[in-house]
């Protein structure tokens, strides 16, 4: 596995993956901070794109990200993830409508998990869900990077 962390308006970030494509961006710090695993090689040339994209993301520039994504996850996880990628820009829904859009409509708790899970932060955007009575409930890289995420893509904040 190939790794890079880079720094960014919302803290540290890892960003991991191969030739087939990203399968991790965590935040190096925080509430769930990412260790990197023994035997990992350093090397930031794999993710120049996604470096890129996310410098433009963070500007407020870039509303949609084009890179090959590969998250590892069960059947049902890389559903939910896949369906967070329909959220649009600058829009929220909650878990329960996440749940319905997957034909799933009483698992509103195991999409919250699986939400929880997403293993590529900000580009599979899970930022973009928050609770049905409109409130922001978790988020692994913590509430404050959340709310500056859905404040820049409302264009409230600018970041860079």
């Amino acid at each position: 596995m190939l790794y890079t962390k880079i720094e960014s308006p919302v803290g540290p970030l890892l960003l991991a993956g191969d030739e087939r494509g990203l399968c991790q961006l965590q935040f190096a710090a925080g509430k769930r901070k990412t260790v990197v695993p023994h035997g990992w090689i350093r090397d930031e040339g794999l993710f120049l794109a996604a470096i890129r994209q996310l410098r433009a993301y963070f500007s407020g520039k870039l509303k949609q990200f084009d890179l090959m994504l590969t998250p590892e996850g069960t059947p049902f996880q890389l559903l939910v993830w896949k369906q967070l990628q329909e959220i649009p820009y600058g829009e929220t829904i909650s878990y329960g409508e996440l749940a319905r859009r997957i034909d799933r409509p009483q698992a509103a708790r195991a999409v919250g998990l699986a939400n929880g899970s997403n293993p590529i932060a900000i580009i599979i955007p899970c930022h973009r869900v928050i609770g049905a009575n409109g409130t922001l409930t978790g988020y692994g890289g913590g509430l404050p990077i959340k709310e500056k995420l859905l404040a820049l893509e409302s264009r409230q904040l600018t970041l860079l």
